[in-house]
C-alpha cells in the first residue's frame, strides 16, 4: 500500500532537536541500488516527511571498507533535487584511530564526500578499550563552536560512559550529548530498556533505535549476504530461530514483521527516530506501515511480543555494544 501521510516528528531528547520518527540509515544501503533508484527513494522520502539520512564514511576500524556508499548517497540527493535545508543529515565520528586521526580531519573528509558543509547532528561511533571521554566531550564541542553541526550523541555506549560524559560537558559549560544511538528491536533490549539507561531517559536523554532488523532477520531476510551488525552475547541463531514467532505476532495485528519490528521500538518512552535501511519506495512504504500498527495496537505490542526478548539475562544493562564493560570514570 502506497503510504500518503506526512511522517510525525518527536523531540531528540528533551534538549535536542525535532526529527522524523523515521531515518534512513547508509551502511550496505545506499550502494545496493542504482543512482536512479537512490535518487527517487531520497526524493520521496523527503517528500513524505522521512528527511533524516545517517550517513558515515565507512573505512575506520572494523569499517575499514572503502565503502562509497556516502558517495553515492551525495550524488543521488542532487540528482534528487534535495535543497540541503530540506533534510536533516547525521554524521559519524570514528573512535577507533582517534585521537590519531582527529575529529576535525574525519567531518571533513565525510563532508566532502557527501558534497555539503555541515551536518545537524553527529554520533560519535562505538569504541572498544579505555577512551579518554573528557577529550572526546571538549573536541566535539569544538566542533560545534565551528559550526560544523549542532547536537550530537553516541553510539552503543554503556550508561557510565554516557553519564560522564554529560556531567563533564554540563560542568564545563559544553554542548553534552543528547541523545544515544543504540542496538533496539524485538531481540536486544536489555540496555535500552535497563535501568541505567533508564535514568539517563529519565533525565532528557533521547534514543535512536538502530539495527532494528538485525541486518534484515527479522524483516524475513534469515541469511543476509551482506556485512551486519556486531553480535552482542552471541545470540544471532537465536534471533534467527524466533523470526517464526515475529512474523506469527505480526499477522494476528495484520502487519508485516518489518512493520511489526518498527512499531515496537516507538514505543519506548524515549525514542525519537527508528533507523532502517531500505533498498526501495515500495519497501519504504512497507515499513512506513509501522504507522498504521502502532496507532491500531501501541498497547498491546510489548505484551505481545515480551517471548522474543533473546537478549534478556544474556546482556548486561550497562553493557556497551560489544562487551560486558566495567564502568569508567
Amino acid at each position: 500500500m502506497e503510504f500518503s501521510a506526512q511522517v510525525p516528528r518527536r523531540r531528540l531528547g528533551a534538549d535536542g532537536p525535532e526529527v522524523p520518527i523515521f531515518g534512513l540509515g547508509s551502511w550496505n544501503t545506499w550502494d545496493r541500488m542504482e543512482s536512479g533508484e537512490a535518487a527517487a527513494l531520497i526524493r520521496r522520502a523527503v517528500d513524505l516527511g522521512v528527511n533524516l539520512f545517517d550517513v558515515a564514511h565507512y573505512n575506520f576500524g572494523p569499517h575499514a571498507e572503502n565503502a562509497v556508499t556516502d558517495l553515492i548517497f551525495g550524488r543521488a540527493v542532487r540528482e534528487a533535487g534535495v535543497a540541503r535545508e530540506d533534510y536533516l543529515l547525521c554524521g559519524k565520528f570514528w573512535l577507533w584511530d582517534y585521537p590519531t586521526t582527529s575529529f576535525a580531519e574525519q567531518i571533513e573528509l565525510s563532508l566532502s564526500r557527501i558534497g555539503t558543509d555541515r551536518a545537524d547532528s553527529v554520533v560519535a561511533g562505538d569504541f572498544l578499550g579505555e577512551l579518554d571521554i573528557r577529550s572526546v566531550v571538549t573536541d566535539v564541542a569544538e566542533l560545534v563552536r565551528a559550526g560544523w553541526f549542532t547536537t550530537w550523541g553516541v553510539n552503543n555506549w554503556s550508561a557510565a560512559d554516557l553519564r560522564f560524559a554529560r556531567e563533564f560537558a554540563l560542568a564545563e559549560g559544553m554542548v553534552p550529548p543528547t541523545f544515544a544511538q543504540l542496538k533496539y528491536s524485538l531481540a536486544r533490549r536489555s540496555v535500552p530498556e535497563g535501568e541505567p539507561y533508564g535514568r539517563l531517559f529519565d533525565d532528557g536523554l533521547g534514543l535512536q533505535a538502530s539495527d532494528v532488523f538485525e541486518g534484515g532477520i527479522l524483516a524475513g531476510k534469515l541469511h543476509p549476504e551482506r556485512k551486519i551488525g556486531a553480535d552482542p552475547g552471541g545470540i544471532r541463531d537465536r534471533i534467527r530461530a524466533s523470526y517464526p514467532e515475529a512474523e506469527r505476532v505480526a499477522e494476528r495485528f495484520g502487519a508485516t514483521a518489518a512493520q511489526l519490528a518498527i512499531a515496537f521500538c516507538l514505543t519506548h518512552p524515549a525514542a525519537a527516530t527508528v533507523l532502517f535501511g531500505v533498498s526501495g519506495g515500495r519497501q519504504l512504504d512497507d515499513n512506513l506501515g509501522a504507522l498504521d500498527l502502532l496507532a491500531r495496537h501501541g498497547d498491546e505490542l510489548r505484551p505481545a511480543v515480551e517471548g522474543l526478548w533473546i537478549d534478556r539475562d544474556v546482556v548486561r544493562p550497562d553493557a556497551s555494544w560489544d562487551t560486558d564493560a566495567p564502568e569508567r570514570g
